[in-house]
């Protein structure tokens, strides 16, 4: 008898080899059985690859990881609130940023003692009980800051790889205030509204000056964009000696909005720069509801900010290579408007 009729028929060439057993590779299936699976989709589009999980973030959808079961909500935001860590919108009350971490010895120290404040100390165990973390410890207990031990990698990663030197001090995260709070502290004391926008300073220590300085000549509030803009963190509060905790700072999306805003209110917009028509000396709205606004030493007032105000005043200075940061610029404009008010009896509405 022929293997032609026995043995079930003749094999599949394709399938398997002259001895009869499968082809490597192939399954015991023709390659003519087996389907593909088609191109391979790009990563963007795979499940669990990080490009995917960036592009579904970017969506404004979280990314499901690989064993994320999505019936149980594992992964998806509080029920009635945002995913945790989400922000509040930029401007509205309690929109700060993340609490900071100040690293170093040095810095600790100096934070505390400018009654910064923070939410907790962080000394690793086995640090050395020098002189600068005894103080700061110390200055911490008396703040009634929490003291907590840690180890080197924890801290390393509380601090993002800084170098700690042994000690941090986490910040508590600013709580701005709306812009049209600003005009009502003013209303609620009986005075004329006084504020100071900062516009391209994105020095927090200039922002620390201009609070110092606003609290010193009876400034109401400072503004501030949410974007490209100097923030209230540990660096400021440090400058402010402590204005920061009696002068409200508050955010605006947009600037010039939020100018326009005070504008339609009634209140002056004055910005400073050295081409402005009229010296702050002999500023013409001193004595009336108005807004101060600041720029940077290098770029000064942005052009929109510019075109919004009512009027450009200038500091004079000698020397055509002279200029003045936005502290320095603050602090002369401020004392020159409340020199006015008081001899225009006072800044009473």
């Amino acid at each position: 008898m022929s293997g032609r009729g026995s043995g079930g028929g003749r094999q599949d060439k394709g399938t398997h080899a002259k001895s009869g057993k499968p082809r490597p590779g192939t399954g015991g299936y023709g390659r003519r059985r087996l389907e593909g699976k088609g191109p391979t989709p790009p990563a963007h589009l795979r499940p669990g690859h990080p490009s995917q999980r960036r592009t579904a973030a970017g969506a404004g959808a979280a990314a499901p990881r690989p064993g994320d079961n999505e019936d149980t909500g594992r992964g998806a935001p509080p029920p009635g609130g945002r995913p945790a860590g989400a922000r509040g919108a930029s401007g509205t009350r309690g929109s700060g940023d993340a609490p900071e971490m100040v690293a170093g010895r040095n810095s600790v120290v100096e934070a505390l003692r400018a009654a910064v404040p923070a939410i907790a100390l962080y000394v690793e165990h086995r640090a050395p009980a020098d002189e600068k973390i005894r103080e700061a410890v110390q200055l911490a207990a008396a703040a009634g800051v929490p003291v907590r031990e840690t180890g080197h990698a924890e801290l390393g990663r509380l601090t993002g790889g800084a170098v700690h030197q042994g000690i941090a001090l986490s910040v508590r995260a600013y709580d701005y205030a709306n812009p049209d709070e600003l005009p009502a502290l003013a209303a609620d004391a009986g005075q004329r509204p006084l504020i100071v926008a900062l516009d391209n300073v994105t020095d927090p220590r200039n922002l620390g000056a201009v609070a110092r300085s606003a609290a010193a000549f009876g400034g109401h509030g400072l503004l501030i964009p949410s974007r490209r803009s100097a923030s209230v963190t540990a660096g400021a509060w440090k400058a402010s000696a402590g204005a920061l905790a009696r002068v409200p700072v508050a955010r605006a999306p947009n600037l010039v909005q939020a100018l326009a805003a005070y504008q339609a209110a009634g209140i002056f917009v004055a910005g400073l720069d050295a081409a402005g028509d009229v010296t702050v000396a002999d500023l013409p709205v001193a004595d009336a509801p108005l807004v101060l606004v600041v720029g940077s030493e290098g770029r000064g007032l942005s052009r929109l900010v510019a075109e919004r105000c009512d009027l450009i005043a200038r500091i004079p200075i000698e020397g055509e290579t002279e200029s003045l940061n936005a502290g320095v610029a603050a602090g002369i404009a401020l004392y020159e408007v409340a020199r006015q008010r008081a001899a225009a009896g006072g800044s009473g509405g």
